[in-house]
């Protein structure tokens, strides 16, 4: 009985330690005061291609984050959540005219499975601007009221359409979710970048 409490009480305190932790990422990196009221309530673990760890504010490539990461987070068996990943510094931190740049938006997704969730945008990596410097990437998951009918748009990634100037808390509320989990890193132009401009009919 005493083993089962104190795993209780470790399990409690790390539980706590990772609460805190996201909280002074996302208040550091100034998420929050820019684009949330809140910080999560967790912190999101994000896996790149050969088990490359990404987020906690540190800085990767673009050729690193290219493909689409799995994502891991604290989920309940029958709820259902939503994906979003959002660069909030286009074209700069200083003067980033068109936040949020939306990078991918999966809604309805069962639990953790993000492939079997409703896809409104496609994945697309970080695509800084060459002169626009290191840019935040803030990858969010909120727990929706259950599975929804989203009266939203499809993006798609070869125009700008639908990207620019989104909104992750307005589009939360618009559908009543709950931010459960989050993390975040950093990017910087290289040279994958211009032919995602291209893709896109981006010309700089």
């Amino acid at each position: 009985m005493w083993r089962r409490i104190l795993c209780f009480f470790l399990a409690a305190r790390c539980a706590v330690a990772v609460d805190n932790d996201v909280e002074k990422l996302f208040r550091d990196m100034e998420v929050v005061s820019d684009i949330l009221d809140e910080p999560p309530k967790e912190m999101l673990k994000i896996e790149y291609n050969d088990g490359l760890d990404v987020g906690n504010g540190e800085e990767f490539t673009p050729t690193q984050t290219k493909d689409e990461p799995k994502l891991y987070w604290t989920s309940e068996p029958d709820a259902y959540y939503t994906v979003i990943m959002v660069n909030p510094d286009i074209p700069t931190r200083q003067n980033p005219l068109l936040r949020e740049w939306l990078h991918w938006l999966v809604v309805n997704v069962p639990g953790v499975d993000i492939a079997k969730g409703d896809i409104i945008d496609p994945y697309i990596g970080p695509m800084a601007p060459k002169m626009s410097g290191v840019l935040r990437y803030v990858f969010l998951i909120y727990k929706q009221p259950g599975k929804q009918v989203f009266d939203e748009a499809k993006i798609t990634n070869t125009d700008v359409t639908g990207h620019e100037k989104f909104s992750s808390m307005g589009f939360a509320g618009k559908y009543n979710m709950e931010l459960v989990a989050g993390n975040l890193f950093q990017a910087r132009w290289d040279e994958l970048v211009p032919s995602l401009h291209k893709q896109f009919g981006i010309s700089l």
